[in-house]
């Protein structure tokens, strides 16, 4: 029986980088890539920075999930 202490099953390591003496967790770092390029793509297409900043918002929200999944399945 699992306590509250004590995860069910072993955490799994999920691939990072090292910036400036801290490691970053992949999955994040992909997420803020998308979310800028998509970012810059959706504002010199649209002109519109509402749109431009939601739409990147969401693109980076799904990214870190789906990638965060990926890894953690991987």
């Amino acid at each position: 029986m699992a306590t509250l202490g004590t995860p069910a099953r072993p955490a799994r390591h999920v691939a990072g980088i090292d910036l400036a003496g801290t490691e970053w967790p992949l999955y994040k770092l992909e997420a803020v890539i998308v979310g800028a390029l998509m970012l810059l793509a959706l504002f010199v297409i649209t002109g519109s920075a509402q749109t431009a900043v939601l739409s990147a918002a969401a693109a980076a929200t799904v990214t870190w999930w789906v990638r965060l999944a990926y890894y953690r399945r991987a």
